[in-house]
């Protein structure tokens, strides 16, 4: 029974990552759909958002029954428990990549980027795409090191977010306002797409010490110093 049990817990943290892939499938379509104005590749991110939403269902259910069935207790059901948030992270970047591929389809056969910003939706679509990787990988080692980089990657997306902000107000933006509400739309679509993962990064420190975010990360950076501080709890 301990052994079904376990591997129950192990099919989970799976499902997580195989949510991971997904969302970053459709975030790098979503992002060449947007740049290439191909409206054939947003339909199929736009339907492929499904699979992402029944990964979900299906990690719920299974949570709800292991809670219902075998009472988990201490780092098991801080596991049961933050998977389904983890799951509702995920979901909701599949969700962020569906609507950039919608605006992608609302302006065929035209590209809702301008030529000049071209370059950075394009890193922003990188920087996207690495860190719900990155997810995947934190969510299955467990690494707080891991999570630490997601939280420096979400930096990175925050800047450009920023830069996007700058050129849509700057007194040189020339292409109106229907233009402007698309790249604001998107530049926040990308920005959230990160913060989620942060979300998940934040999530599994919190598996894997029992204390939330920075908090944590401070009692691990002791024990690995020498100079205490509980990373097992």
């Amino acid at each position: 029974m301990r052994k079904a049990y376990h591997d129950e817990l192990d099919r989970i943290a799976e499902s997580l990552v195989d949510m991971t892939h997904l969302a970053a499938s459709a975030m790098t379509r979503a992002t060449t759909a947007l740049l290439d104005a191909d409206v054939a590749l947003a339909d199929s991110v736009i339907t492929a958002d499904a699979d992402i939403d029944a990964k979900r269902e299906q990690i719920d259910l299974l949570s709800f029954d292991l809670l219902a069935l075998q009472q988990p207790v201490a780092t098991d059901l801080r596991v049961v428990v933050t998977s389904m948030r983890m799951s509702s992270d995920i979901e909701r970047m599949g969700d962020l990549a569906r609507h950039i591929a919608k605006v992608a389809r609302l302006r065929y056969p035209d590209s809702a980027v301008p030529p000049e910003l071209r370059s950075t939706f394009r890193e922003m679509g990188q920087v996207a795409e690495l860190i719900v990787e990155k997810c995947g990988s934190v969510i299955a080692d467990r690494s707080i090191q891991g999570a630490r980089e997601i939280e420096r990657d979400d930096d990175a997306m925050d800047d450009l977010h920023r830069h996007l902000f700058e050129k849509v107000t700057g007194g040189d933006w020339k292409h109106g306002t229907e233009a402007a509400v698309d790249i604001t739309l998107l530049g926040r679509y990308y920005e959230r797409f990160a913060d989620h993962a942060v979300s998940v990064a934040e999530r599994v420190v919190w598996i894997v010490t029992g204390e939330w975010g920075h908090e944590a990360n401070g009692s691990h950076e002791d024990a690995e110093d020498g100079s205490g501080g509980d990373t097992a709890r």
